[in-house]
């Protein structure tokens, strides 16, 4: 599976997930602190359907958004 969009070229983007600790200033606490930083993906939705390329028909990958905004002729 290639994860990229065969319209779009929607791909994985990288970023952080952060663990916290404490309660937060507005619930009556000292504020929460981040105590952990830790890399993560987050992946496009792809279906695999069949779609009409130049002419010819080929299974690939699309993103829903790309779908859903009919960028794209179902085979």
């Amino acid at each position: 599976m290639s994860k990229i969009c065969a319209l779009c070229d929607k791909g994985p983007s990288t970023g952080n997930k952060y663990r916290r600790r404490g309660m937060i200033k507005r619930k009556g606490g000292a504020g929460s602190k981040i105590v952990g930083k830790t890399l993560r993906t987050v992946m496009p939705n792809l279906q695999r359907i069949k779609i009409i390329l130049s002419g010819s028909v080929k299974k690939s990958y699309v993103c829903t958004s790309c779908i859903r905004a009919g960028k794209i002729v179902k085979a």
